[in-house]
């Protein structure tokens, strides 16, 4: 059989699980403008029994002038206890694409303590065309208890960036599109540069899946050495906004790299400004 990221779940697993308690779904679907998709009202016409909903417009950090900018550990956990998630929980996050943007709030859990967070493989959509079931219910979770450890090793501000950049002690894995890459295409924020972090490798968001499930170990593997990327070795993972990037953490992890960093500002920060050396072309 072959081998499967320890950190994601079938849809069958979680089936079997629904009502169980201790245990909570987290629908974390978000979508970019050209995808012309409401996250939103898509949950609200149906989602996954018990689930609730998790926006990333809104779960930042307040006054930070980034896009999906990761809150401090107080704010989080507002938040997710508000929604009735405690840390001790297990927590199955899903997205509707399936390995979109459920992997960034996975990270965010870890990132803020949780020991036990799982995604959901093949996604909602999996899920709707599978005919298992959804309701228009809104849960009604007690409150949560969310206790914080925060691990800032795991995130990287942009003074750390530059340094990463400047000395190449890590690898730098980009989940962006091969155009925005490149800087063949412009940035769909006004005002962002184009192009990469010199010394970047391009890792596709979408090149470590398959119709919302996550490659096989060795596919992911395969996928990350093509890219230019040792699956082992220190590795910064960066994209837009800091949400993509974490599917990149995920396959790293799944593979057993814990020297994983995400740069949570990402090309939204690093592309806005003028001081930072910006490549373009392949790498």
């Amino acid at each position: 059989m072959t081998e499967k990221s320890a950190f994601v779940v079938s849809a069958d697993w979680l089936e079997e699980r629904l009502g169980q308690e201790g245990l909570r779904i987290v629908d974390a679907s978000w979508y970019l403008p050209a995808q012309e998709r409401d996250a939103r009202a898509e949950y609200d016409a149906g989602h996954i029994p018990g689930a609730v909903f998790f926006d990333h417009d809104v779960v930042v950090e307040p006054g930070v002038d980034l896009p999906h900018a990761l809150p401090s550990p107080g704010v989080f956990a507002q938040h997710v206890s508000a929604l009735g998630i405690s840390d001790t929980d297990t927590i199955v996050v899903c997205d509707g694409l399936g390995m979109f943007t459920a992997p960034r709030v996975w990270w965010k859990f870890r990132v803020m303590g949780a020991a036990n967070v799982l995604v959901l493989d093949g996604g909602i959509d999996g899920w709707k065309r599978d005919g298992r079931p959804v309701n228009t219910e809104t849960p009604s979770h007690p409150e949560g208890t969310f206790n914080p450890v925060f691990d800032e090793e795991a995130v990287v501000r942009i003074a750390q960036m530059r340094e990463v950049v400047a000395s190449g002690s890590h690898q730098v894995a980009d989940a962006r599109g091969a155009g925005r890459f490149t800087g063949e295409e412009a940035e769909p924020r006004a005002g962002m540069r184009s192009g990469h972090m010199p010394g970047a490798c391009n890792v596709p968001v979408f090149s470590l899946s398959e119709n919302g499930h996550l490659k096989p170990l060795d596919a992911l593997r395969t996928t990350l050495e093509e890219a230019g990327i040792d699956p082992q070795g220190p590795v910064v993972t960066t994209c837009g906004s800091g949400v993509t990037a974490a599917v990149i953490t995920l396959a790293l992890h799944s593979l057993g790299n814990e020297n994983t960093r995400l740069y949570d500002g990402s090309w939204s920060e690093w592309g806005a400004r003028d001081d930072t050396p910006v490549a373009t072309g392949d790498p």
